[in-house]
């Protein structure tokens, strides 16, 4: 070992020594984590935080309680965990006050972990195995999201604690141009969407003649239904920033940003801390452990324009410029911010760089596929029973991630679709769902990786609908730089609007498939170069609701409000309920002389309240389509 990585190693174990003499040792003391990412504040997570300490208190027990990110389980908000010396550690779902003090009483004072109410048991143990009933954990292979929900993120010695900056040693015992060989042999590929191989990205700036170069971590994640930038950067910061301090020392900056949107205060608080936190021991700022390697991090709100995911586009933000996207070549990798060589990196992507640096190449390479090697990262979401966060390796099949991870529809409905990669993903049906899920196979299906939204669509998703929502919103978020983008896209919209409502015609889907070609050729950024994808892959995979929609006037999956109307089955009616009644926004509902319920459809707005407030024992509301189809029924049941 050279003198210099031995100096900073000892460096290093002073720091980590302090770190475990301060934070407590699971070993040793009971800790009751409490899941306190975003999603389940919202849920009540901060009321279970304090029964817990109340609890705790009243019965003067030796447990701690602390604050951590995303568990991942969204679906069972609010979550927490139970470490206990003795037991393994245990993962509850859906918790209240009333659970918090029955947990404290049974478990903390006594010794029953109360089975019943525990989702599964995060590591094996030879009295308590793992929860058979609940196998996700056995399809998962968590890297960047092992430590969220296990670690405060507010505390900095927690991160250290599990060998955090320890990454960052090795990577200061070795030349700049060894880390990046680093990267390059272990095939990381940017996890923001593109896939592009991550250490010839450093290397063109590290290359780059300009001595002047910045690194910027793109946390602006603006997908529909994508909370995975967030949940990692609520839930574990400091592994963020120590890819990002990696990068910077790497390819020669000395400067980094963090580049999030606003919308996320807390993500954007607890960055804040934890970059405090580093320099107060100096792993930031100047002369890092003692090498003179000075380098350090500021956070930059974006305004939650969608293009500024873009790089160029970030870029011009950052500037003050307007959030459009500028030609390439030449790359930010030569000429970016201020017109000096800068790498962009995705969340997940610097995630990764401490565990390949700590682990090694082979390691990382013997997860995932030959060509994308590594785990992909997804914040399922849609008509799924378990929705949440989760990471699996490269390879798994969506069937597997559907099923295995999600558990299944969501209602004992069909599968539909997923829709995969963001709004500007595709599409890809049932017959898609043993595809492996890597860069290129999903190319190949027509989709795209993204950065890793997935929405599950069943039965009563209408593929048409879909295809004019997702369009809608890169329509709307488009920039207006390139015509194609501007108009092609607004062209686009229009025709499925007159689709949906029973306008269409059959030479538009002609028009569709060529102005999708010539908006992907025509545009300057991905954007506008993947905004066709939803259109394109629909086509593609679902063609026989379109031919539905423009022939028949008919909406299969009885979504689209113009094609459909709502119609009170009298067999089923009953006449001592009047839930709908209440339910109807317009007073659309009206009794007959016989004492049932009708709809009066010229007054009808298609709220969807009715058949949702329908008592389940009468079911008696029916969505039809046609909407001539309610003058047939009322004859059959004249």
């Amino acid at each position: 070992m050279s003198d210099k990585k031995l100096q900073v190693e000892k460096k290093y174990l002073d720091i980590k020594t302090k770190a475990e003499e301060i934070i407590p040792l699971k070993e040793d003391k009971t800790v009751v984590m409490v899941g306190t990412a975003t999603c389940g504040k919202a849920a009540g997570a901060i009321d279970v935080r304090e029964a817990f300490k109340e609890e705790i208190k009243k019965r003067e027990l030796n447990a701690e309680v602390v604050e951590v990110g995303c568990i991942g389980h969204c679906y069972a908000e609010p979550l927490i965990v139970i470490s206990k010396p003795g037991f393994p550690s245990l993962c509850y779902g859906n918790v209240d006050e009333g659970l918090s003090k029955m947990l404290v009483e049974n478990y903390l004072e006594g010794d029953d972990p109360c089975y019943e109410f525990a989702l599964v048991a995060l590591e094996p143990n030879e009295e308590f195995p793992t929860f058979t009933d609940f196998p996700r954990g056995a399809y998962e292979g968590k890297i960047i999201l092992e430590q969220c929900g296990l670690i405060d993120p507010e505390d900095i010695n927690q991160y250290i604690s599990v060998d955090g900056y320890h990454a960052l040693v090795n990577a200061l015992g070795m030349e700049p141009g060894e880390v990046i060989e680093t990267i390059k042999e272990s095939k990381l590929r940017g996890r923001g969407g593109a896939g592009f191989p991550t250490g010839k990205k450093w290397e063109f700036c590290a290359n780059a003649k300009d001595p002047v170069k910045y690194v910027i971590c793109n946390a602006d994640e603006g997908d529909p239904g994508a909370f995975m930038d967030r949940s990692i950067l609520e839930s574990n910061p400091h592994q963020v920033i120590e890819g990002l301090i990696i990068c910077g020392y790497a390819v020669g900056a000395s400067d980094g940003f963090i580049y999030v949107r606003s919308e996320y205060p807390q993500a954007v608080r607890r960055i804040n801390a934890a970059l405090e936190q580093a320099r107060e021991i100096g792993l930031l700022g100047e002369n890092i452990l003692d090498t003179g390697f000075n380098f350090d991090i500021e956070v930059f709100l974006g305004s939650g324009a969608f293009v500024c995911g873009e790089e160029t586009a970030l870029i011009n933000s950052m500037e003050g410029k307007t959030g459009m996207p500028r030609h390439r070549p030449p790359y930010p990798a030569e000429v970016g911010f201020r017109g000096n060589p800068t790498i962009i990196n995705n969340v997940k992507t610097l995630s990764y760089v401490p565990h390949i640096l700590l682990k090694g190449v082979d390691w990382f390479k013997g997860i995932g596929t030959p060509d994308s090697p590594g785990t992909a990262v997804f914040a399922l979401v849609g008509k799924v029973e378990n929705t949440g966060l989760v990471e699996v390796p490269m390879g798994t099949t969506l069937r597997s991630l559907v099923y295995d991870v999600g558990g299944g529809i969501r209602n004992e409905k069909e599968f539909k679709a997923v829709q995969i990669g963001g709004p500007s993903g595709g599409c890809l049906p049932e017959s898609a769902l043993d595809l492996p899920i890597d860069f290129d196979s999903l190319q190949e299906a027509g989709a795209i990786m993204g950065s890793g939204g997935l929405v599950v669509l069943d039965e009563n998703d209408c593929m048409v609908e879909i295809a004019r929502f997702f369009l809608d919103f890169t329509q709307k978020e488009s920039c207006g730089k390139c015509t194609f983008c501007r108009l092609g896209t607004k062209h686009m919209l229009d025709i499925l609007k007159e689709i949906t409502i029973g306008q269409g015609k059959r030479k538009h889907l002609e028009i569709l498939g060529e102005l999708a070609l010539d908006i992907q050729n025509g545009s300057l950024c991905g954007l506008g170069k993947t905004a066709p994808n939803p259109v394109l892959t629909t086509l593609r995979y679902f063609m026989d609701e379109y031919e539905e929609h423009i022939q028949g006037r008919r909406c299969p999956a009885l979504m689209c409000p113009e094609l459909i109307n709502f119609y009170i089955v009298p067999k089923k009616c009953s006449k001592l309920c009047s839930a709908c009644v209440g339910s109807c926004p317009v007073e659309a509902i009206y009794t007959r002389e016989d004492g049932l319920k009708a709809i009066d459809l010229e007054k009808c707005v298609k709220c969807n309240s009715c058949p949702a407030a329908c008592p389940p024992e009468y079911d008696a509301i029916i969505k039809v389509s046609p909407p001539e189809r309610v003058e047939e029924l009322e004859k059959e049941n004249a």
